[in-house]
């Protein structure tokens, strides 16, 4: 079973549905036990940075998720979620994140030429540039949707994809058990359900 982690940012039913179009038992919960009996996690997010993380902090999900992590449970973040599990946050003044992966969050803004809108919204190819078994199903040119006016930077080895929007932004992300992507998996029709399959097939790490 995965567990979708509900903490007040969002209507997760979308997320819920493709898991059951692959197959894959998912429950929406915020119930520590239930997290805890989860084989897989998945955090979500939208919205502003500050604010999930400080509902995070406040649930006392930061910290079960930590744990969870450390005991080689795999999870997944998405979109905002993914963001959160990097070490900060630039977004209206500097927050920390999880720190779960190395790297921070910028705007776009900063990198991408004048001119294009903000956020990048819509569908857009992805580029392979490492190698993971969330994207064994996934090939370069694959497209998935975004909604985003920031991204992580300075990822080190746990890029996985990323995106041309004007640059190169950061797409997915892994390294051991913790996975990110910065699209929505959930509206990114059949790529997206292949991702999510695939992390439907990870198994907790010893």
């Amino acid at each position: 079973m995965t567990a979708i982690i509900d903490y007040g940012v969002g209507n997760l039913f979308s997320l819920c549905c493709s898991f059951g179009a692959v197959g894959e038992e998912a429950e929406i919960t915020s119930d520590p036990e239930t997290i805890r009996r989860a084989d897989r996690l998945i955090l979500p997010g939208v919205g502003a940075f500050e604010d999930a993380a400080r509902k995070l902090r406040e649930s006392g999900m930061d910290r079960l998720v930590k744990e969870e992590v450390s005991r080689g449970k795999p999870l997944m973040g998405i979109c905002l979620g993914m963001q959160l599990l990097f070490e900060k946050s630039y977004e209206y003044g500097e927050h920390p994140g999880l720190g779960l992966l190395k790297g921070e969050i910028r705007p776009i803004a900063e990198r991408i030429p004048e001119g294009l809108k903000i956020p990048q919204m819509g569908w857009n190819a992805l580029r392979i540039t490492g190698s993971s078994p969330i994207l064994k199903y996934t090939k370069d040119g694959d497209y998935v949707y975004f909604v985003h006016s920031y991204s992580a930077v300075n990822c080190g080895d746990s890029l996985l994809a990323v995106t041309e929007y004007g640059t190169d932004l950061t797409a997915c992300v892994g390294k051991g058990n913790v996975y990110g992507c910065q699209f929505h998996p959930e509206k990114s029709g059949e790529t997206g359900l292949k991702i999510l399959r695939a992390f439907c097939e990870t198994e907790a790490q010893a």
